[in-house]
């Protein structure tokens, strides 16, 4: 399946009240398990990608090295990709074309797009953050993929829990504002309140995304509140990590 119908596809998994459960992955190996475990899609998250390779969260793994890992995971599977961009390894809507105009090629029917400040603190301005999406889904336009961009924000992520009922109206407006200039999806990690999701979902058009977590309510719950998608971000690989640890120590 060629990526514009891949795309399609994808954006068809998602719907309000059924969430798209994606088990994050971080290279082919990965992919061909969840693939084989009857996965209707597939997800990078960026923080395992870049561990499995040695590196740091942060858009610290090479651009170049990304490409090789995706361009692997579509070869190995026919499943719709979706890849965790981070910030678009740059600032200007300009450069965060020029990294979406390198994947696209590799069969990509998805990314994640954030608006926290990558090396920095804060997000993102929000008109300057809607030129970033808008020149990604230009981008999209013109190589005839119908991109699933996932619009996500971190203002969840980077307050602590009984500051996310304020924060809830910003969420709106940023949710607003991404639809307008091309965003597909709305993600926000680091929500677990159940009234506060509920209310994203009822008032957000777009499909939303919550990923999984100890503090999250579970998938039958989040289903009920109307989520869309429902990712697990980083969980699945330092699961690994520990099975692996632990099955060396029962070893060594």
């Amino acid at each position: 399946m060629s990526s514009a119908p891949k795309a399609a596809a994808f954006t068809a998994l998602h719907a309000k009240g059924d969430p798209l459960v994606l088990v994050n992955i971080w290279d082919a190996g990965s992919a061909r398990c969840v693939a084989d475990a009857g996965a209707k899609a597939l997800a990078t998250g960026s923080w395992s990608v870049a561990a499995a390779q040695g590196y740091a969260d942060g858009e610290q793994l090479p651009l170049d090295l990304l490409a090789m890992i995706i361009d692997r995971i579509t070869a190995t599977t026919n499943l719709p990709l979706s890849v965790d961009l981070e910030g678009g390894y740059g600032v200007s809507p300009e450069t965060v074309a020029a990294t979406l105009r390198r994947l696209l090629p590799l069969g990509i029917a998805g990314i994640n797009f954030e608006d926290g400040i990558v090396g920095g603190t804060g997000l993102h301005p929000l008109n300057a953050h809607c030129k970033r999406i808008a020149a990604l889904r230009a981008e999209a336009d013109a190589f005839g993929v119908p991109l699933f961009i996932n619009a996500r924000t971190d203002l969840f992520l980077q307050a602590p829990a009984d500051e996310h009922t304020r924060l809830i109206a910003a969420a709106l407006e940023r949710a607003a504002a991404y639809a307008e200039a091309g965003a597909s999806g709305f993600f926000a990690p680091g929500l677990a309140d159940r009234d506060l999701i509920a209310r994203l979902c009822t008032e957000v058009a777009l499909p939303v995304n919550i990923m999984m977590t100890r503090a999250t309510p579970d998938l039958p719950t989040l289903r009920a509140l109307g989520v869309a998608r429902a990712s697990f971000g980083p969980g699945p690989y330092r699961d690994m990590q520990t099975y692996l640890t632990d099955a060396a120590r029962r070893h060594l």
